[in-house]
């Protein structure tokens, strides 16, 4: 039998000025809804530790074991009020503490690295899909200086260096995650990023990134 493909969805833990990490309830959730809707793969979520040094090392040890098919990465941003898409990693990091209260040793993630690397994700298709389904979206060219931008390029270089998945991309959420409304408390017309449509948006990235087509019209109503 031939084995399953393995899809990697990582989140990030606690950090300073952010106790309870969105993004550490968030992903486990959608590995969930994943591992059944996408049966044909292997789900695998891990909550990486906000350091600077762990976080990579432990990112490494994960695409040498499971050899991922396809990585998304979740954290949170404070200017976040949807789903932002980040288009590119910058080669550079700030001289901030990490959760263990340690500075980069660097100022950059990798030493004569290239100033930028390109997400592996097909950023405007996952954009307009999740319009499509009423899930707000944006995408950026800017994903900090802290612990996301240098995770997401670090996935990067290992995606050349290891393994070589069909799709890498990091993707920010706010850092708050409101309740799910039911439908007749919902606003006709407006977007609102909460629990069901953070999971709902999350299921239509992953089958995005896997190359499969939108759900049905029948699926999409009522949005």
């Amino acid at each position: 039998m031939r084995p399953r493909d393995t899809i990697l969805l990582t989140g990030f833990g606690p950090f300073p000025g952010v106790a309870d990490n969105a993004s550490q309830r968030f992903v486990p959730k959608l590995a969930h809804l994943a591992a059944r809707r996408f049966s044909a793969h292997r789900v695998v979520a891990r909550i990486l530790p906000t350091d600077w040094e762990r976080a990579p090392a432990r990112l490494h040890d994960l695409y040498t074991r499971e050899r991922p098919k396809l990585v998304l990465h979740f954290g949170v941003s404070p200017s976040a009020s949807s789903y932002v898409i980040e288009r590119v990693a910058h080669n550079t990091r700030k001289a901030a503490e990490d959760a263990a209260g340690a500075l980069p040793r660097d100022g950059v993630v990798v030493r004569g690295g290239p100033d930028t690397l390109a997400a592996r994700i097909p950023v405007e298709d996952v954009r307009e899909r999740l319009d499509a389904l009423g899930v707000p979206a944006v995408t950026s060219d800017d994903a900090g200086s802290y612990l996301c931008n240098a995770l997401l390029y670090r996935s990067l270089i290992y995606a050349e260096q290891i393994a070589a998945p069909e799709a890498v991309g990091f993707f920010h959420i706010p850092q708050q995650i409101q309740p799910a409304l039911l439908k007749s408390q919902a606003e006709p017309g407006v977007a609102r990023f909460d629990w069901g449509t953070a999971l709902i948006g999350g299921l239509e990235i992953i089958r995005t990134c896997l190359g499969r087509p939108p759900p049905s019209r029948r699926h999409v109503k009522n949005r």
